[in-house]
């Protein structure tokens, strides 16, 4: 095929695309003519009349319902943010451990791989919040005394109170996550060439460190790609917050359209927030990359 017809393919695609949006955009727009529900964001500025039980910054019921939702958007950031920290701690212990010459650790990763990624995370959240947490009494946990005190009533670290909702969550997507983290982890660990394993071992360097100075860096480009679509993931799978009651952007808007009767509306901001998240964690993500890219060329 000549260059002009792949142009003028690619051309006569795209505009029946168009057409095809255009269409499904003016269909849209005639019914909810017929209907008397013309699409409006006025009910924003009017009060959410309900209450949040978790909220970074100060928020009342007679708050408007655009300020509603920016509570339920940053109790999503958090939680997410939390999550992708403690996911990729986790999974790259866990990837590590994998390649390991200890078959103790071989044997304890490969089971926790196998067994989180075979039960669906949404059974995860509820194990985490009705038996691991709700059944808790306030006890300090060993051997970290005072620091850490883990009870029915939320986490207490360092001085610093996260609810139980909020901690079910997190514990849930970390350790869910991590578990295909690790497998990432392993991959790239084993696109690695046994020869600077052998390089490494031959200097007398002990395996922990010649597995962070040696081979990790030389298998970053092919983990973070994984990485990405598994922190992407995160973000995405934080929607079943409302299964344990945090108060998350997914959770907010679901009371918001029961409210309102505008679920257009509230869809369309939901859809718009989490791409908004969702291209924070790929533009963070790509500038790694780019990064990492580049000190490898340097060497």
């Amino acid at each position: 095929m000549k260059r002009s017809q792949k142009f003028y393919l690619q051309l006569g695609l795209a505009v029946a695309l168009l057409i095809f949006i255009g269409i499904l955009i003016y269909n849209l727009w005639v019914n909810l003519s017929r209907t008397n529900m013309l699409l409006s964001f006025g009910w924003l500025g009017q009060p959410a009349g309900f209450a949040l039980g978790e909220h970074p910054l100060s928020y009342k019921p007679s708050d408007s319902y655009a300020w509603a939702l920016c509570m339920g958007w940053l109790n999503s950031l958090k939680v997410i943010l939390c999550g992708l920290v403690a996911a990729t701690v986790l999974g790259v212990l866990a990837g590590a451990a994998r390649s390991s010459r200890n078959a103790l650790l071989r044997a304890l990763s490969s089971g926790y791989v196998a067994l989180i990624r075979q039960i669906p995370l949404l059974l995860q959240l509820l194990f985490w919040y009705f038996v691991a947490f709700l059944s808790l009494s306030g006890t300090p946990l060993a051997p970290l005394g005072t620091l850490i005190r883990v009870s029915n009533q939320g986490v207490e670290l360092l001085g610093l109170h996260l609810s139980v909702e909020f901690s079910a969550l997190l514990v849930g997507l970390s350790v869910f996550t991590a578990a295909s983290i690790a497998e990432v982890v392993r991959g790239g660990i084993n696109s690695v060439p046994r020869g600077q394993w052998e390089a490494f071992r031959s200097l007398g360097l002990p395996e922990g460190l010649g597995l962070r100075r040696v081979v990790l860096p030389q298998a970053l480009p092919a983990i973070l790609p994984g990485l990405t679509s598994q922190y992407l993931n995160l973000a995405k799978n934080s929607t079943l917050a409302i299964a344990v009651g945090y108060a998350d952007l997914y959770a907010v808007s679901d009371t918001t359209i029961t409210q309102t009767g505008r679920a257009i509306e509230g869809f369309l901001l939901l859809l718009i927030s989490f791409l908004m998240l969702n291209l924070l964690i790929t533009g963070g993500m790509e500038l790694l990359n780019r990064i990492v890219l580049r000190s490898q060329q340097r060497l």
